[in-house]
């Protein structure tokens, strides 16, 4: 496993401490799963959301509140699905 750029690296480390386990689960886990696909853009713009509250990124991954418009698009579409959520038992 190669080690991650300091800026992915800060990332998947505030991705993976939220503050609440159900937020880790969802924002660790999307992180995780798709950071390798993302564009610059992408990157930009997830650094962005998560310094949003966790109650709203996961409220709009839910479809619970309407995503504000700077975040409306590809990577919230993909966040919405959450099927990419594993729980460890």
């Amino acid at each position: 496993m190669s080690e991650l750029p300091p800026r992915l690296a800060r990332l998947k480390f505030r991705a993976w401490h939220r503050g609440t386990r159900e937020a880790d689960y969802m924002i660790g886990c999307f992180f995780d799963r798709f950071h390798a696909e993302w564009s610059e853009e992408d990157i930009d713009l997830f650094e962005r959301m998560i310094e949003e509250e966790d109650v709203d990124i996961m409220a709009w991954a839910l479809g619970t509140q309407a995503i504000p418009e700077e975040y409306r698009g590809p990577l919230l579409d993909r966040m919405m699905r959450l099927d990419y959520v594993e729980i460890p038992r």
